[in-house]
């Protein structure tokens, strides 16, 4: 995520929607006070313009800049860890901790319709694997299938950004984003974390009609917002 002074805006960065791609665009518009979260050296690597990640630590929690792995066997408020990727906006704002700066800066996210998501994301969990399970026993079995977006731009349940763009429409969404802040983005976005995908086929084709209706039933309120369809 990156909450920039600079320009007064904050990206929540949301999961399997170019996420990565779209901060590290945006770091050239970032200064020298601005937040961004860590992303991988690989990642890294393909930032163009801009600072890297920084301020994202607070009080040098163990002294440590490294990304906050730490927080899946440590419970703590966010206050003791940091900002870090895919972080939800209740959190961010209670990081901010200024209800001037959250409530004052233009927020923005952007998601994807649901079902192709979730077809994407199988394919991020089985990344370099040379055999995996079939997308119905993934859905059905997989602890980790359930990959909520929404919280990440909601607080109390309600979205809590000014804009929520498409993936589907990403460069016509971020253009009307960034036309909000009197920003222009006049080059390519770095292509990070592309390539898991290798089964090219629509995503319709993964489903039967029982994983059909577990997607429509773990994110009513994406396909609400966004006026998505299977």
């Amino acid at each position: 995520m990156i909450v920039s002074h600079e320009h007064k805006f904050i990206f929540l960065k949301t999961k399997k929607t170019a996420g990565t791609s779209l901060e590290l665009g945006l770091r050239r518009f970032c200064g020298p006070d601005d937040v961004i979260t860590p992303v991988s050296p690989q990642d890294e690597l393909l930032a163009e313009e801009g600072p890297g990640a920084q301020n994202w630590w607070v009080h040098g929690w163990w002294q440590s800049r490294r990304p906050l792995y730490k927080r899946r066997w440590f419970r703590a408020v966010p206050q003791d860890h940091g900002f870090y990727n895919h972080m939800p906006a209740a959190e961010a704002k209670a990081l901010i901790g200024d209800d001037r700066i959250w409530n004052s800066y233009f927020k923005f996210a952007f998601d994807r319709n649901p079902w192709d998501r979730q077809v994407s994301y199988y394919h991020h969990c089985f990344r370099g694997k040379d055999k995996k399970p079939s997308f119905s026993h993934f859905m059905h079995h997989d602890r980790r299938a359930r990959l909520n977006n929404f919280e990440i731009y909601s607080v109390d349940g309600e979205s809590c950004v000014d804009f929520l763009g498409r993936y589907e429409n990403l460069i016509d969404d971020l253009g009307k984003a960034l036309g909000e802040l009197g920003l222009c983005l006049d080059c390519p976005l770095p292509r990070a974390k592309g390539g898991f995908r290798t089964n090219k086929a629509p995503y319709q084709s993964f489903y039967d009609e029982e994983t059909r209706n577990m997607v429509a039933a773990w994110y009513p309120r994406e396909i609400a917002l966004l006026d998505y369809s299977f």
